[in-house]
């Protein structure tokens, strides 16, 4: 699958005049232009200028497109093989129409394998070389179904970008599957996608 990051629409987040005004209306007390006060005047316009953008850049300008997906129905073999061959993490579930239903990651994989509160692949290993094997061959013959994260937390591509993160924050999440205006699986944005952006190069 091609993969359109390359054709992202390149921005900055350029603080302007008044993004130093609101920095320094925020900012209490009399100004004598030192280099603290320049920092924390810098700091707070800063702050104003993600604030601004990320409320006016909509999901679909950053997210990833070409998304790798899989069915409800792909066995998990098939799934762990995706994950790795693409060296990626998790990734979301669709039904038949194409609209997410749930998200496959590592720790669902984790949590499977026989390991009580399983987080890290090194807790896995631990278990096994406790206790002379793991339980991997129990869900040899599940499907994607059987173990995904539901109901896939997503976003209309439309969104703006803060509401992404905060759904990172508040949801304790890695990535969301970005929705076309039919429902349908049209990206997936992570906070790489968010943090690797050039919106958080900053031009003065």
């Amino acid at each position: 699958m091609r993969d359109s990051n390359s054709d992202k629409i390149s921005y900055c987040v350029s603080i302007n005049d008044d993004d130093v005004f609101e920095a320094m209306k925020a900012i209490k007390g009399y100004l004598d232009i030192t280099p603290g006060d320049f920092k924390e005047v810098y700091l707070a316009a800063y702050k104003h200028a993600i604030s601004r953008v990320t409320k006016s850049v909509a999901v679909k300008e950053v997210m990833t497109t070409g998304v790798v997906f899989v069915t409800v129905d792909t066995p998990l073999i098939e799934v762990a093989d995706r994950l790795s061959e693409k060296a990626i993490s998790g990734l979301p579930v669709v039904d038949d129409r194409g609209h997410p239903v749930g998200v496959i990651s590592e720790k669902d994989f984790l949590s499977r394998m026989g390991v009580d509160g399983a987080r890290t692949f090194m807790s896995v290993v631990a278990h096994c070389l406790k206790n002379k094997g793991c339980d991997v061959m129990e869900i040899k013959e599940l499907t994607a179904k059987d173990i995904m994260t539901t109901p896939a937390v997503c976003l209309s591509e439309n969104a703006p970008i803060h509401e992404a993160v905060s759904l990172f924050v508040s949801k304790k999440i890695n990535r969301i599957p970005a929705l076309s205006a039919e429902g349908k699986l049209s990206g997936i944005i992570t906070r790489g996608d968010i943090f690797r952006s050039p919106l958080f190069q900053i031009n003065v």
